[in-house]
């Protein structure tokens, strides 16, 4: 008995090892591929040679050096921080809501993310406040979008979890009419507004991943010590009532937190689909439906995910470069089908 007890309680930290070498692997390989090759011990040297009292010399020319520090290590960095904010926030959705189809994008981010993005890339072109007007708008969006859908559910009726998830398709709808009213008007930027709707990291830098950073801590730090109290919500809500915990004040501040990720997340890269449902459901077949556990191995695994689909969008047409949010929509809406056909089965 001991032994099963230590066993399942070292199943967590060792899936969460075990991805983060896998993430580490992905990005090395992230960095290094492209026009310009990098080799994973010259990117290892480099970055070692600046750390002052290890004295390594540098591998890498100037022009290297630009391309690794500038555009791609920027760029994998980006991936990997995307990628853990969506799966993260897909878990605690789907643990909040106990629907496993359940995605970040269910309460209106991802429509007023886009409504924002469009708004800047059509009529703010010549605008200039110092900062950087697209994910700006699109952050604001995504949390107006959430917090409409939220107030709308709250407001709407008694139907607790039903009555938001309903709320967030309603507000999603409306502010997809509305953007492609705008698109329709301004027939001009539509490709461009198509082209940071597909999704995309090769835009971002240093500046874009500073941009997001306070608020994927706050929604880290609030999020991942969360787990506990979704394993409760599991158990439904009488049952949390009586081991002393308020399921409407956790279910208010995971729905927060996970939309504030959400938020961060597709104000620098556009709307990505299916990290948020496809990464969960496999960490959930890993470690079992233990929320402390799913929370931090979802954490690591989305962001190898996306490094991954990163790695095929740049390499499997180059020169030219897929939309990332196509790769993952080859592997999710496949995933998804299976999703709902085991959904379906379950219920009969």
């Amino acid at each position: 008995m001991r032994t099963v007890l230590r066993g399942s309680v070292l199943v967590g930290p060792l899936w969460t090892l075990g991805g983060l070498a896998v993430l580490l692997a992905a990005m090395t390989i992230g960095v290094g591929a492209g026009a310009a090759s990098i080799g994973p011990l010259d990117i290892v040297r480099e970055l070692l040679s600046h750390v002052p009292w290890l004295n390594v010399q540098s591998p890498l020319g100037e022009r290297q050096q630009a391309v690794l520090f500038q555009l791609r290590l920027p760029r994998v960095v980006m991936g990997a921080v995307v990628g853990a904010l969506l799966a993260v926030a897909g878990a605690a959705y789907q643990g909040v809501f106990r629907n496993p189809l359940a995605d970040p994008y269910l309460l209106g981010a991802a429509g007023g993310a886009g409504l924002g993005a469009t708004v800047v890339i059509i009529y703010g072109q010549g605008v200039d406040l110092g900062l950087p007007l697209i994910p700006m708008a699109a952050f604001v969006g995504a949390l107006t979008g959430v917090m409409g859908a939220y107030f709308l559910g709250s407001t709407a009726g008694r139907g607790g979890s039903a009555s938001l998830v309903l709320a967030g398709v309603a507000v999603s709808s409306f502010l997809a009419a509305v953007q492609t009213l705008i698109q329709q008007l301004e027939l001009q930027d539509l490709q461009r507004v198509y082209a940071w709707i597909m999704g995309g990291l090769g835009r971002g830098g240093w500046s874009d991943l500073w941009l997001i950073a306070p608020y994927a801590a706050v929604s880290l730090l609030v999020l991942l010590p969360c787990g506990y109290f979704l394993d409760l919500l599991a158990l439904g809500d009488d049952k949390a009532n009586s081991l002393g915990l308020n399921p409407s004040h956790v279910r208010l501040t995971v729905i927060a937190a996970a939309s504030l990720a959400t938020a961060a997340a597709v104000c620098v890269s556009g709307l990505i689909g299916f990290v948020g449902i496809v990464v969960p459901h496999i960490v959930r077949r890993l470690v079992g439906p233990n929320y402390r556990r799913i929370l931090p191995v979802s954490l690591v695994v989305g962001g190898a995910f996306m490094v991954s689909a990163d790695i095929v969008a740049r390499t499997v047409i180059a020169p030219a470069e897929l939309p990332i949010g196509v790769v993952t929509a080859f592997v999710g809406a496949p995933f998804f089908v299976l999703i709902l056909r085991s959904t379906r089965h379950s219920a009969v």
